[in-house]
């Protein structure tokens, strides 16, 4: 749901490790918030969910953007049709993530999301063309037997006929939502080569808003106050996440501040027990834990190749 933010360093930004560290950790515990939010909002589609969080994090935004003096010509694009498929897969994202929100306990809806890395590790060696070697190969094979670990006692649901086959069909529709943010990702690593930063966060801003219209005629319905509440305010916490998330690579390497992603899970823990009730399972604790561990050695290892490549350079 967030897009790629600008390398730690540029515009002549200090590294400051520990301040990039506590932005992001502050924008995982937003974005959570942000989910918890929707996923209160109950009985509102996914269509409009998305709505909601696309255009009112406008507002947080552009008002950071006036702020850091960025928001002079950020309209101004070579590449539209870039933006728009940007935006295009990354409602598709949205949808799926947020319609899986609605049927699946917050932490494990959060800990299938965690398959995204290993998904844009394969996609980059497929389309991109990137050298993936034997190390991260195995540690992308490890990290989807974990996702499995997590995903199958909701599959298994169809052939058993048990009571919830809706989270079988939440399970799905997280892993759809995992495989097209990884593809969206994609998209934003070909952006950055010729966009700035704060275009592509706007432009994903506006055609994701403007997308997701098109979703009315298949069911919004009227919100009830609290309802609009919690969506107004999920809209403005996902913008104030993004605008932490893009800060904390201004003050530390992308290596430094990547492992605290999984930090979400454990405010999913905590959160899910606290506001929903939801008590882990054994396979999620089991099957996270593993996507976690690959996703972190994946980390430290793109960091020791890159660290070979600028010593050779």
């Amino acid at each position: 749901m967030a897009d790629t933010p600008a390398a730690a360093g540029e515009n002549g930004s200090e590294t400051r490790p520990l301040l990039g560290i506590a932005c992001k950790v502050t924008s995982v515990f937003v974005f959570v918030l942000m989910s918890t939010l929707l996923k209160s909002a109950e009985g509102i589609p996914a269509g409009e969910l998305v709505f909601f969080r696309s255009f009112f994090a406008i507002f947080p935004v552009v008002i950071y953007l006036a702020y850091t003096h960025q928001l002079q010509g950020v309209m101004v694009t070579s590449d539209i049709f870039g933006h728009v498929w940007r935006g295009l897969v990354g409602v598709m994202s949205m949808l799926s993530g947020f319609y899986a929100l609605t049927l699946l306990p917050l932490p494990e809806s959060i800990a299938i999301n965690y398959a995204s890395p290993l998904m844009i590790v394969v996609l980059s060696a497929i389309f991109l063309k990137e050298q993936v070697r034997i190390y991260r190969w195995s540690a992308v094979l490890v990290g989807f037997a974990g996702v499995l670990i997590i995903v199958w006692p909701r599959l298994s649901m169809f052939s058993s006929g048990n009571m919830s086959q809706a989270e079988g069909i939440g399970a799905i529709f997280a892993l759809i939502g995992a495989l097209s943010s990884a593809v969206a990702m994609m998209l934003v690593r070909k952006l950055v080569k010729h966009e700035r930063t704060a275009t592509i966060v706007i432009y994903f801003s506006l055609t994701s808003t403007v997308i997701a219209l098109f979703t009315w005629p298949f069911g919004w319905v009227v919100p009830q106050w609290w309802q609009l509440a919690l969506l107004v305010g999920a809209g403005f916490a996902g913008g104030i996440a993004q605008i932490f998330l893009t800060e904390c690579y201004r003050h530390a390497e992308m290596s430094t501040i990547a492992p605290f992603e999984y930090t979400s899970m454990l405010l999913g823990l905590g959160i899910g027990y606290v506001v929903f009730g939801d008590v882990p399972t054994v396979q999620m604790l089991i099957g996270s834990s593993i996507v976690i561990g690959a996703g972190i050695f994946i980390i430290f290892r793109e960091h020791k190749l890159s660290g070979r490549k600028f010593r050779r350079s």
